[in-house]
């Protein structure tokens, strides 16, 4: 694998270096110097690339000269001892003057101001005001290297400040990654402090794999002209999938007052039957309008979906769900992307750009963090990955504490990821900038933005928003679905409950699978549709009736998406793949359409030709309490 991307990178080279500036289709500033510098860049890969291989090649050696000692053991061994003795006087001398050399170029590599990224060979603590503490082996980006030896840093949380030049060393994550790895038989090592390095026994293979997986596929993608340099592994589809934390079915849960006796964001109002609504210091619609002059991704990966992902952020933490709306896009103007297309029937839930934001956090730096994303499929080796093509921030409150005016902002992008500033989405853009004020102006037309409009509430949408539970992110298009499950679990927890109490399972399918829903959109889609077309056949009378639509509600969920969750037929839900999305809404329409022809999922459900999952209790039963140990492990 190493040979071939080493193979794609010199072809990539040659190419460029046979490349002249009148081969170019439009007038470059600083052709030679840019040329220059790409050059540069691929040879540095190829470098990294060479050095992976060698390291392979002398594990393989390694492996078999131990192998091959312990099989054979002559008495000529003394005889070469002797003769390693003689020759460790000259190669001594040799590595000394090596070393030096080494320093040398170490200093010089240090100080180019190209390097950004230095890690930290000592602790230093902050001496005075504006110095910035850090510690053996932190990894610190460099913003300004000042000549008196002391340079504007930023750690991994954000926070900048001066540093020492004499405790930075040059950061190379493949250097390290080799070295950690170079030999996977147990050693013992001292630092210069005296403290004695705990043995390694790990594979050589593992600290490579992570190597290249995880720093430097999207490196790679860059220098072979895939994506832009600004372009990293998406932050928030990482977090998606490490559990169950960032996604809406959690904050949907009750959530328990600090005694653990009463629910703290679901209280019951007995003069008028149903729950208490809630206030929240943040409660706002959002609508994602477009998205402007987004890089292109190169012809070597093959686009699956494009989308953004939001969720509430204070700059440091991500405070809420991550919800996802997918983008649409046409071949005539790829760059840019809209949202909330029209559509015959209803608008898909994954389409729709109308969110409803709800947050009841202190934090003065609270607002939405905005990440526009690419899932994708490499053409030469299938894999499949998610990138970030840039982020922006909405700050929802003013340095005064006021709420920022509702109303549309447009936003530039940001290259890496939140965590890290003053990165570019494309740095080639501004690096064919003129100094004039019209190369300017022009320039900061050709920067990506995101056009969202923040809208404010009327006084029916607050009624109708204070319902849901105090923290969710969510469509606009399923909130009236949402109300429901609120008021039937305020009906089963706060009305019906025997006593407050009691710990004991409550029998409801609407309430042990609605989550599940929530985090599957073409469900939610069904349910809807589902919803829609039986509340067309309602008097007034009964639309106006709470109870009656209540119950009639818990029907409509029997009759459509609940049969669904339990059949074979059904596929599992995956994100952005074509055929299981194609073949999943086959199976919900060919169901839905025979429930409305037979009035009704019974003859559907005891049909010969269809298949269920083994019947388990939890499909019936709902345990809040359980819910909430898994969600606060601390409870």
């Amino acid at each position: 694998r190493c040979m071939q991307l080493k193979k794609l990178v010199d072809e990539n080279t040659n190419a460029l270096h046979n490349l002249k500036k009148a081969d170019e289709p439009a007038p470059v500033g600083n052709y030679d110097q840019r040329k220059e510098e790409e050059e540069k860049l691929l040879l540095k890969l190829s470098q990294q690339l060479q050095k992976l291989v060698l390291v392979l090649d002398q594990d393989n050696g390694t492996m078999n000269y131990a192998v091959g000692e312990e099989r054979q053991k002559d008495p000529q061994t003394e005889d070469e001892n002797g003769d390693e003795d003689e020759s460790e006087d000259e190669e001594s001398s040799e590595e000394e003057d090596s070393e030096e050399t080494d320093d040398e170029d170490e200093d010089k590599l240090l100080d180019d101001p190209n390097v950004k990224e230095c890690i930290a060979i000592g602790n230093f603590n902050a001496q005075q005001e504006g110095d910035l503490t850090f510690t053996k082996g932190e990894v610190l980006l460099i913003h300004d290297k000042k000549a008196d030896g002391w340079w504007v840093a930023e750690n991994s949380k954000g926070e900048r400040g001066l540093v020492p030049r004499t405790y930075l060393a040059v950061h190379n994550d493949d250097v390290d990654s080799q070295e950690q790895s170079e030999e996977h038989i147990e050693v013992v090592d001292e630092t210069a402090d005296g403290t004695e390095i705990k043995k390694r026994t790990d594979s050589h293979w593992s600290a490579v794999r992570r190597a290249i997986a995880e720093n430097d596929t999207v490196e790679v993608l860059a220098t072979i002209g895939a994506v832009p340099a600004g372009f990293r592994q998406s932050t928030l589809s990482q977090l998606l999938e490490e559990g169950n934390q960032f996604r809406a079915s959690y904050f949907l849960q009750p959530e328990l007052t600090p005694s653990q006796l009463a629910f703290k964001d679901l209280v019951w109002n007995s003069d008028k039957n149903t729950i208490y609504p809630r206030p929240t210091r943040v409660s706002l619609i959002v609508t994602l309008c477009s998205c402007k002059m987004i890089p292109l991704p190169g012809v070597s990966i093959q686009v699956l979906s494009r989308h953004v992902r939001l969720c509430l952020f204070d700059g440091s933490r991500v405070l809420s769900n991550v919800h996802t709306v997918r983008a649409t896009w046409q071949p005539k103007n790829p760059q840019t992307w809209t949202f909330s297309p029209r559509v015959t029937g209803i608008l898909p839930s994954l389409l729709d750009g109308d969110c409803f934001v709800r947050s009841n956090s202190l934090s003065s730096d609270i607002g939405i963090l905005f990440e526009l994303g690419i899932t994708y499929i490499c053409n030469s080796t299938g894999d499949r990955g998610e990138l970030s093509c840039g982020w922006a921030f909405l700050k929802l409150f003013t340095s005064n504490g006021m709420p920022v005016p509702s109303k549309m902002y447009e936003l530039l992008l940001n290259g890496g990821t939140p965590y890290e500033r003053g990165v570019e989405v494309d740095p080639s853009i501004s690096r064919r900038a003129g100094s004039g004020v019209f190369h300017q102006f022009i320039t900061l037309k050709k920067q990506p933005v995101l056009v969202v409009k923040l809208r404010s509430l009327s006084t029916q949408s607050k009624d109708i928003l204070n319902l849901l539970p105090e923290t969710l992110i969510g469509s606009m298009c399923y909130i009236h679905l949402l109300i429901f499950y609120r008021q039937i679990l305020g009906d089963a927890l706060l009305k019906d409950r025997i006593s407050a109490q009691s710990t004991e399972l409550i029998c409801n399918p609407i309430l042990a699978t609605f989550p599940q829903l929530v985090d599957q959109p073409d469900l939610m889609d069904a349910l809807r549709s589902a919803w829609a077309d039986r509340e067309r056949t309602l008097k007034r009378s009964e639309k106006r009736d709470q109870e009656f639509l209540k119950s009639l509600f818990v029907l409509v969920y029997h009759d459509s998406v609940f049969p669904l969750l339990q059949s074979t037929f059904l596929p599992d839900y995956k994100w952005a793949e074509e055929e299981s999305e194609a073949s999943r809404w086959k199976v919900i329409a060919d169901f839905l359409e025979k429930s409305r022809e037979n009035d009704g999922a019974l003859q559907y459900l005891l049909s010969s030709e269809n298949t269920h999952k083994a019947f388990d209790i939890a499909e019936l039963s709902y345990d809040f309490l359980g819910e909430t140990r898994k969600n606060n492990p601390g409870v």
